[in-house]
């Protein structure tokens, strides 16, 4: 089986759950070598042990976090002396908290900013040079429908992924000349342990409308292959982004629908 990356190398963050996994399988199975990283070890072997078997492609892991601000480095330090090109870098991990701003850990808020942001920058700055230089790469970096408005009770996550869209779309613009691809996938609320780690498992606005994390991995891939700077999938997902996007409700009324939707039942920060 051949992929748009059939025999080229692809870098995954975030790829021990989730999207990240569905993502390294698609791309397994298309031929793709993987550079696999998240912070959990023990599942990074196991995937590698799995996807380098079943597709006969070459695999490494390389368990970093990305809430550390030297993450990034070490981890372009270890594709460097590996020697490995990487033509397709994945920007997945990334986290949410759920709950009144003020009551939520600072610096679990400071992390997913570093995670969500500060290492899709320094990520991609690190590898893009090299990619210049050949006239050839892709990258593709995880937002969400969250992206396109405001989000009361997940005011922060709601902001660090309408930054990485933002920057997707620019950068996009940017390196087109020179033959890079870069697309902003943003998915809605998706089958994986997100809700779970930001604390959303037992609300409803999280839980309506679920796709599978192997769908919002197709729907990623494809629209990168295809040139398209950002995507969202799922059609309702589409429908109601551009509805807020285009404002034909005014910002306010939908950051109070928003607010409702996701109020928890005690989010008094007092």
């Amino acid at each position: 089986m051949g992929g748009p990356w059939a025999g080229k190398w692809a870098l995954v963050t975030g790829a021990s759950a989730g999207i990240g996994v569905a993502l390294a399988r698609e791309l397994a199975a298309g031929g793709t070598n993987l550079v696999l990283t998240a912070r959990r070890k023990d599942r990074l072997e196991k995937l590698a042990q799995e996807l380098s078997s079943a597709h006969k492609i070459g695999v490494e892991i390389f368990a970093a976090d990305l809430a550390q601000t030297d993450a990034p480095q070490q981890i372009f330090a270890y594709t460097q002396a590996k020697k490995i090109s990487v033509d397709l870098l994945i920007n997945n991990a990334g986290f949410g908290a759920y709950g009144a701003f003020a009551t939520v850990e600072m610096q679990r808020l400071l992390d997913m900013v570093q995670v969500n942001c500060g290492a899709v920058v320094h990520l991609t700055r690190l590898y893009l040079p090299q990619m210049l230089k050949q006239r050839r790469g892709d990258m593709l970096i995880l937002a969400s429908t969250a992206s396109f408005q405001a989000v009361p009770f997940i005011s922060t996550y709601a902001a660090t992924k309408a930054f990485d869209l933002l920057f997707a779309e620019g950068l996009a613009e940017e390196v087109k000349p020179y033959g890079i691809r870069v697309c902003a996938l943003c998915p809605g609320s998706t089958e994986s342990e997100f809700h779970e780690v930001a604390g959303q498992s037992g609300l409803a606005a999280a839980r309506k409308n679920r796709e599978t994390a192997e769908k919002v991995a197709r729907v990623g891939l494809q629209a990168l292959a295809a040139g398209k700077s950002y995507v969202i999938s799922g059609t309702g997902n589409y429908l109601g982004a551009h509805s807020h996007s285009q404002r034909l409700v005014p910002r306010g009324v939908v950051t109070r629908i928003a607010g409702k939707m996701f109020r928890p039942p005690a989010s008094d920060p007092a």
